[in-house]
């Protein structure tokens, strides 16, 4: 991927306006509630957005303004900004192609789950409840990814059920002081990413308005195919493309 000075000279090469994407089907486990799906969270610097390609089932998501249920059928595109809560509920085997901001960011750090309070004190304790062995055998790494979100799920009941805005207040705050050690890794990939893009159509216009059409010598075509199948993610097992 051109990055840096070299994507505003020749165009960024990453999917459009430097989003990301992976095909979710969530998961069917039920919870304690009885409902089948993911782990509730939030990212704090990226808006993300579902396609629903098949199945049906819904969102829960909770913020300041509230809770709210959006339901998912094939067709539906929902979409939430920095600061939603969401579970993803599967109703009848929900599928859903995910696009994410800054290539793929949401999946690569920015997201906190919604654990109790102890487990949010350092980054350590909170890592070592949410890992998922990447080298364990596979009915392992579902017990981890099904505990990680059964206790997501008890954090998040908490959050729903509080009488008043400060106990979902201290959770961003929480979830601010979790990821603020990996703050400049994030700046970077911005910077290679969507500024990049944004930077490379200010330079094509200026090049336009002068006439010079150079820039559309340099066309190119890409494709790719999903570099990992069914990799445990938050919300269910995810397709994920590295190139994007």
């Amino acid at each position: 991927m051109v990055t840096g000075a070299g994507a505003v000279a020749a165009g960024f090469t990453g999917l459009p306006g430097a989003v990301a994407l992976s095909h979710l089907s969530v998961y069917d486990w039920p919870a304690a509630d009885g409902v089948c799906g993911g782990s509730p969270h939030l990212h704090l610097t990226c808006s993300e957005a579902y396609v629903v390609t098949g199945g049906r089932g819904a969102v829960q998501t909770l913020t300041m303004s509230g809770y709210e249920v959006t339901p998912l059928v094939p067709g539906t595109v929902a979409w939430f900004t920095p600061g939603t809560i969401h579970r993803l509920v599967n109703e009848d085997d929900l599928r859903i192609t995910v696009l994410m901001q800054n290539n793929g960011l949401p999946e690569a750090g920015d997201a906190v789950l919604t654990l109790p309070p102890e487990y949010l004190t350092d980054p350590g304790t909170y890592a070592a409840a949410t890992v998922v062995p990447g080298d364990a055998p596979e009915e392992e790494r579902e017990r981890f990814a099904r505990a990680r979100r059964d206790l997501a799920l008890e954090g998040y009941r908490v959050l729903r059920e509080a009488d008043g805005p400060e106990p979902l207040a201290a959770f961003h705050r929480a979830a601010a002081a979790l990821v603020r050690h990996r703050l400049a890794e994030w700046r970077e990939r911005w910077e290679r990413g969507a500024r990049a893009a944004a930077a490379a159509t200010g330079d094509q216009l200026d090049r336009l308005e002068r006439g010079d059409v150079s820039h559309l010598a340099d066309a190119l075509v890409r494709a790719e195919r999903p570099a990992e199948h069914g990799r445990f993610g938050m919300c269910g097992r995810l397709d994920v493309y590295r190139g994007t």
